[in-house]
């Protein structure tokens, strides 16, 4: 863990009181990440530990109460409780991109007004938008929003403290508001039960006759808005991204710890100890190098978000674009790397280390789950057609 704390914080300009509590957060969610995964259900006491940390606040700007921290110290937090718990890690992100999705799609009496809530209260923001799921319907009356339906995928949805919504209207336009999640018609179901990222509560909420004020409705959702508010999709694959990489990371940690421990060299290796066997040094200089690849795409793509960030309505479709590019190529790799070295770390192991009792296949379980969300072809596919025809990625709930 002190190592990767360390490569961390090279790359970061992230407040160093912040990062140092993170730290300390990620050496106690490691402590129970195994049998938390055994568990499943929600991470009830590690997200009242975020609550307490103050970190929920690094999205909101110092004038509403915040930490105002650029994108880089975000992610890398992100990143860092990816190294020990990929549930965890994805709850975190996915709340620090409501709060920027507030700010994309609301108006600023919106963004001022939840982000002095989120900062006074240390809101914990759950996910109920999931553009893909239209069983969820809105009909309008009177200035009120009127929400019925089921959505599923609804990350952090048990346990949050405020929700983000989607639902259809009649003319097949999708509509958001935000809604605290106690209110009356809303009943969140804790029915995620999933191979992989157990403790994300990614189940379903269920709306009856869910009642949202004219000023509770975001005006410029995605794709039908203005060009800044597309740049969500974007720092929604940053997250995943960051997700992705810190798995890995903590994948091959976990495998070094083992190896060096209990892995015996295999008998015809001519060497007494496993830190020698050739093969087992070549599978990790393997899963080092990918990581390396994937560091590198992905400070690149954090770097190019943050420069569209912080130029505002003045962003242009060439730099959405360009940053779109550089987003999907570090997400690939990070996916590929993911995948790689959670499976390749059972070959500088062996067969022990397929115990259920050390449980090492959860990096794979979470990796394996979380990119199916999104899969990677038609990243590669965008990739492709910049490649060869110079076309930029068109804005999409997705890209």
């Amino acid at each position: 863990m002190s190592t990767i704390l360390e490569s961390i914080e090279k790359e970061s300009k992230i407040n160093q009181h912040a990062y140092t509590i993170a730290g300390q957060l990620a050496e106690l969610f490691s402590e129970t990440a195994v049998e938390r995964d055994k568990k499943g259900g929600t991470a009830l006491h590690e997200r009242n530990l975020i609550r307490k940390s103050g970190l929920l606040k690094m999205s909101v700007p110092k004038k509403y109460g915040g930490l105002e921290n650029d994108w880089a110290s975000i992610l890398n937090i992100v990143r860092l409780f990816a190294n020990v718990d990929g549930s965890i890690a994805h709850l975190f992100g996915y709340h620090h991109l409501i709060v920027a999705s507030i700010e994309l799609y609301g108006t600023p009496e919106q963004f001022a007004r939840y982000s002095k809530k989120t900062a006074e209260n240390n809101f914990f923001w759950g996910n109920a938008l999931n553009p893909l799921d239209e069983n969820t319907r809105v009909q309008i009356k009177n200035e009120k929003y009127k929400i019925n339906g089921r959505k599923g995928f609804s990350s952090g949805s048990v346990d949050s403290d405020m929700l983000l919504v989607s639902a259809y209207n009649d003319q097949g336009k999708i509509v958001i508001g935000v809604t605290d999640s106690k209110r009356k018609g809303i009943k969140i179901n804790g029915d995620w039960n999933n191979f992989g990222q157990r403790q994300t509560d990614s189940g379903t909420v269920e709306f009856t006759n869910v009642i949202l004020e004219e000023n509770e409705i975001l005006k410029t959702p995605g794709p039908m808005g203005n060009l800044r508010s597309t740049l969500r999709s974007s720092l929604a694959q940053l997250i995943l991204s960051h997700v992705y990489l810190g798995m890995a990371e903590g994948a091959l940690q976990e495998a070094k710890n083992y190896t060096s421990a209990q892995t015996r060299p295999w008998i015809n290796s001519g060497v007494k100890t496993s830190q020698e066997d050739p093969y087992i040094l070549a599978n990790y200089g393997e899963m080092w190098l990918s990581i390396q690849s994937a560091k590198l795409l992905l400070e690149q793509a954090v770097e190019s978000f943050q420069q569209s960030w912080d130029v505002g309505e003045g962003i242009t479709e060439k730099q959405r674009g360009k940053t779109a590019l550089h987003i999907a190529a570090a997400k690939v790799q990070a996916a590929r790397t993911g995948l790689f070295v959670a499976n390749k770390m059972f070959e500088v192991t062996g067969a022990r280390a397929t115990s259920g009792a050390a449980r090492l296949d959860r990096f794979w379980r979470n990796i394996r789950t979380h990119t199916l969300h999104d899969p990677v072809d038609y990243k590669i596919k965008e990739l492709g057609d910049w490649a060869l025809n110079d076309k930029i990625p068109a804005p999409g709930f997705y890209s």
